[in-house]
């Protein structure tokens, strides 16, 4: 019974001491009311596709910066629905969808589904590590409902388009329209703004245009289809939209600069293959 005893309050004294320590984490995270000044520039850190950290600014002093009224409405509501549809009606976090997340989770026994809003992912990019741990996500939360309290939806918006990855040290709408379309933000057509949103779940690997480009294709359909069903696209400029394919000239120009383009260039050169 004493062994028990001592199990228990070992139990509760681990929970105490844990909960202390979240409460400091939590003390010591950086406001987020500065962050509505729209002069105001952050510096974080990102990672290219090597791994290696770089310092980027968020803000103005970024040349890749695009303001939300240079945003189209259509890359917008592409994102919104693609990653977060409930973001206009829930307060940082979507409680459904976590629930959600922990049943997957526990069915598969591994952190393997989010559930982040748009509001948890743009606290995790400006302040918080990558790292998939529980006191990462209280604290993303934590972040989350502070930054509803003090910021509009838009200006969320903003900074999350503002420092999305969209492909190799490329961060943002506006880098991504000019990598890819060579045309700034405020110009790209719905199809470019919904192909860019069907990036974002990842760019890196499973929806890396590089390598699966029919993937993000038909995940850009999907978009596309859930911008005219919720009013954003009229049915004609759903089917002017649907019609319309990419032109990714830019960016195979970018691949035959890439490792496998050079090792091609090779081949072709010494042995005339891949005419």
């Amino acid at each position: 019974m004493k062994a028990v005893k001592w199990l228990v309050a070992i139990a509760l004294g681990a929970i105490v001491l844990y909960a202390a320590w979240i409460g400091v984490a939590l003390y010591r995270l950086p406001p987020v009311a500065g962050l509505a000044d729209p002069r105001m520039n952050l510096t974080i850190q990102v990672k290219d596709w090597q791994g290696q950290s770089h310092p980027y600014i968020v803000g103005p002093h970024n040349p890749w910066w695009t303001p939300a009224d240079a945003i189209p409405a259509e890359m917008k509501w592409a994102v919104i629905l693609a990653e977060d549809a409930n973001f206009y009606r829930h307060e940082g976090i979507d409680v459904r969808a976590i629930k959600e997340a922990l049943r997957y989770d526990l069915e598969k026994k591994r952190f393997a589904r989010g559930a982040s809003t748009i509001t948890q992912q743009t606290a995790k990019n400006l302040f918080l590590t990558r790292g998939k741990t529980i006191s990462r996500k209280i604290e993303e939360i934590y972040l989350a409902k502070r930054m509803e309290q003090e910021l509009t939806k838009g200006r969320i918006l903003e900074f999350y388009l503002n420092i999305v990855e969209l492909g190799p040290m490329v961060y943002g709408v506006g880098h991504g329209a000019r990598y890819y379309f060579d045309r700034p933000a405020s110009a790209l057509t719905p199809r470019q703004c919904a192909f860019l949103a069907a990036m974002l779940p990842g760019p890196q690997k499973v929806y890396n245009p590089y390598r699966h480009l029919d993937r993000v294709s038909k995940r850009s359909d999907m978009v596309l289809r859930q911008m005219r069903d919720r009013g954003v696209l009229t049915e004609a400029e759903y089917r002017q939209a649907m019609a319309e394919t990419p032109n990714i000239g830019g960016m195979q120009k970018k691949v035959d600069k890439s490792f496998t383009g050079k090792v091609r260039r090779i081949f072709r050169n010494l042995f005339g293959f891949f005419r």
